[in-house]
């Protein structure tokens, strides 16, 4: 006990020692934070590379127990398995990503590949994802879910490392919950590798809260992802619970539901994943009015409930209760952030309107079948005008191989639109509808573009048989 709070106290004096001095060091060889007034809020330039100070930190913690001599030092020579060692090589690697990103901005595959390089060495050291929500995984499925928790937990940190002292107070709270969790299980090896970590981010907090003088760069805020994403894997392979990774889940509940929000966001909006916007949690809580300093500390508040509810997982008799009450706060939570996107989809949802528009495309794509095998200017029509009428369209007028064809649905109404649809110099079709008109069905565009993309084709077909050339 005595070598473990040496180790987290070593972390926390080397963390308030060395940050100083990599701040200044990357302030005087320009590693700077440039402001941009939109995303970045700070108004000055701002060193990065934290995440220099923090490693070292961690590390000599370890060097400067060992050299003392206490028995935890020789513990962590003597264990050959100890859980820092068997982290530490794949750790280096997404370290030296992040210091090279700091450096130099490298695209976002880059990364990505060496993320996922670095899981894999991670998982051939012992640390396996087996199972979650009480499914035991098959070993097959063991590497790609063990990829896929650590690549998702190193970039849920760096996403949200958006306001001064965010991603270190999240990170900080998680590691807390870690190693509560991992003296509650007994668990020695793991408590020694995350009680240096708890040191080192409190340390570096004095510096990174805001006003921050120094930020963690991708150096610092993958790492912690990376470390985090490891340990909560070997806290569950020695939970007792059959809820397994839930757990720790629920510690990593903020930047994790971040990331997930950001994804399904710029998915439905249909932009690039790896785009930056101003959509992420602490954004929506800057435009409601708070001020970054407060955002900070209502997300560490919510970081707390999150780290209550998950130790209260190791307890069979609270599982439940905390899982309910925890999805309640964060619906709660998402629809208080008013996301328009949600907000549309859920009423969409609610109104029928994704069943009418899986109808819609049912139809639309039924009708290109359609048209596709009708060999006839007459076939086409036929198809023309019962799709017409499926969709709602009051009168339908279609020039074809010199021939004219119309369907009225009683008299033009007085509101209503018209689109023309050329297929070539002298063909077209031509729709009209009622404004606000209902139907099943309620499309222009997608009709329009479907009938031109099937009709084209077949218009050299039906003038050479008409003998006339195709203008």
């Amino acid at each position: 006990m005595y070598s473990l709070l040496f180790l987290g106290i070593s972390a926390f004096i080397f963390s308030l020692l060395l940050t100083p001095l990599v701040r200044n060091y990357a302030q005087k060889w320009g590693y700077v934070d440039e402001p941009d007034l939109a995303r970045k809020l700070h108004i000055t330039p701002v060193p990065r590379m934290g995440g220099v100070a923090i490693a070292l930190a961690y590390v000599l913690s370890y060097v400067t127990l060992y050299l003392i001599g206490l028995q935890g030092g020789r513990h962590i020579m003597d264990a050959g398995f100890a859980v820092a060692l068997r982290v530490a090589p794949a750790a280096g690697l997404i370290f030296m990503i992040g210091i090279w990103d700091d450096l130099q901005t490298i695209r976002p595959w880059q990364k990505f590949l060496g993320q996922i390089v670095a899981a894999v060495i991670v998982y051939f050291a012992g640390v396996h994802v087996q199972g979650f929500g009480g499914w035991q995984l098959h070993d097959a499925w063991s590497l790609p879910a063990t990829v896929f928790w650590l690549v998702l937990c190193t970039n849920a940190v760096n996403l949200i490392d958006g306001v001064d002292g965010l991603a270190t107070g999240v990170g900080m709270f998680a590691t807390a919950t870690t190693l509560l969790a991992a003296m509650l299980q007994n668990n020695i090896d793991l408590a020694w590798a995350v009680a240096p970590l708890l040191g080192c981010l409190l340390g570096f907090l004095r510096y990174n809260f805001n006003p921050a003088t120094i930020f963690l760069g991708d150096s610092g805020s993958l790492l912690i992802g990376f470390l985090l994403g490891c340990y909560s894997i070997i806290w569950s392979q020695k939970s007792a619970t059959i809820l397994g990774m839930t757990a720790p889940l629920l510690a990593l509940a903020i930047p994790l539901l971040d990331t997930a929000l950001a994804v399904v966001r710029r998915f439905m909006r249909r932009q690039p994943l790896f785009t930056a916007d101003r959509g992420h949690i602490h954004h929506r809580l800057l435009d409601r009015g708070l001020s970054p300093r407060r955002v900070a500390l209502v997300l560490y508040g919510i970081c707390t409930l999150s780290a209550i509810f998950s130790l209260c997982m190791m307890s069979q008799n609270f599982q439940g209760v905390a899982i309910v009450l925890f999805c309640g706060m964060a619906w709660m939570g998402i629809q208080h952030l008013g996301y328009v996107e949600f907000g549309v989809a859920g009423r969409m949802f609610v109104e029928g309107a994704f069943r009418r528009a899986l109808n819609t495309n049912i139809a639309l794509r039924g009708m290109e079948d359609r048209l596709r095998g009708a060999e006839t200017p007459d076939a086409c029509w036929a198809v023309i005008e019962e799709s017409a009428k499926d969709f709602g369209f009051h009168t339908v007028d279609m020039s074809l191989a010199g021939r004219m064809y119309s369907y009225r649905n009683g008299g033009v109404p007085e509101r209503s639109w018209q689109v023309r649809i050329p297929l070539s110099d002298g063909a077209y079709v031509e729709l009209t509808r009622e404004f606000e008109a209902p139907s099943e069905h309620n499309v222009v565009a997608p009709y329009a573009d479907a009938v031109r993309r099937t009709m084209e084709p077949k218009l050299g077909e039906f003038e050479k048989a008409r003998g006339v050339g195709v203008g």
